[in-house]
């Protein structure tokens, strides 16, 4: 039995081989080629894994951040932190603020008129800056008060009325009074002559300055005025008032005469610009100058044609 199965073996597998031996190496060879080729699919799988791992991966080499455009694509691992791009980039360049002015904002300067120029008057007057009753016109005579007021204070000497020196002037006033806003006269308004106590009167002081208007001895309203010069006298006497002309332009020295109420010839009560801002130290060619452009507006109202003037000295 032994001998058949020795036989029938080798004929159907390896002949001159014995069986115990055959089955060995058979053995051997698939257990060799199982090996091998585990170790291929091992490297390969290592291989493959290498390629696809994302560089987030837990088993990669911590580095910095991908390079931008903003760091000119500077390779993540060489580059340092770096401060705010708009800080490092040539071209953001800060926008320098300007100085403001030390004197801060022009509130009133030449030229100008309004209630807050009156204010600006009386509380100049307060402290013994401005000479004269609020007129609410800003000439020279107030450009000088402020210079005075500024150099006092230590400010620049510019005659505008800016938001430093109206603070400080403020500061050392008080709010003005009716009456100090808008006193009837720079100068007292002295008796009425005999010949103003009776009817409607322009009752025209050249000793005191003043114009009162009067009706029936009773004094309505009064205001500062001026006169001509010696070469030029404002008549004295009475008169009445013949033509009224609210635009007036003179046509001997094309100057303005706002609510011109003619008395006597070419001379006339009325609004005078260069009166309201050089004060005295002017003079009219004859007329009556008014200053305050608010009270003459008013009296031209009331006034009509045929109504006394009385001038007097």
């Amino acid at each position: 039995m032994i001998r058949s199965i020795t036989t029938s073996t080798s004929r159907g597998g390896m002949p001159g081989r014995t069986p115990g031996k055959a089955r060995h190496r058979t053995r051997g060879w698939a257990g060799s080629t199982a090996t091998a080729a585990l170790a291929v699919l091992v490297l390969t799988a290592a291989t493959t894994g290498c390629e696809a791992q994302p560089a987030d991966s837990a088993s990669a080499t911590p580095s910095s951040p991908p390079a931008t455009a903003t760091d000119d694509a500077k390779p993540a691992a060489q580059q340092s932190p770096s401060p705010d791009a708009s800080s490092s980039s040539p071209s953001a360049t800060a926008t320098p603020t300007p100085k403001p002015d030390p004197q801060g904002t022009t509130l009133m300067a030449s030229g100008s008129k309004g209630k807050q120029v009156r204010e600006l008057q009386a509380r100049l007057r307060q402290i013994g800056h401005f000479d004269r009753s609020p007129t609410g016109y800003y000439g020279t005579v107030t450009v000088a008060a402020v210079q005075s007021f500024q150099g006092k204070r230590g400010l620049s000497r510019t005659g505008r009325t800016d938001t430093v020196t109206w603070q400080k002037l403020l500061g050392m006033t008080h709010e003005p009074t009716a009456a100090e806003l808008n006193p009837p006269t720079t100068m007292p308004v002295s008796k009425p002559d005999k010949r103003c106590m009776t009817g409607r009167v322009l009752c025209i002081s050249k000793n005191s300055r003043t114009l009162s208007w009067m009706i029936e001895g009773r004094v309505v309203s009064s205001m500062d005025v001026r006169f001509g010069s010696q070469y030029t006298p404002t008549r004295e006497g009475t008169f009445s008032v013949y033509w009224k002309s609210r635009h007036h332009v003179s046509t001997i020295y094309h100057t303005a005469m706002p609510y011109a109420m003619f008395f006597s010839g070419g001379q006339a009560v009325h609004y005078s610009a260069d009166f309201a801002a050089r004060g005295y130290s002017g003079a009219s060619h004859g007329c009556v100058n008014v200053r305050d452009e608010g009270r003459i507006a008013s009296l031209f109202a009331q006034v009509r044609t045929g109504d006394k003037v009385v001038v007097y000295g």
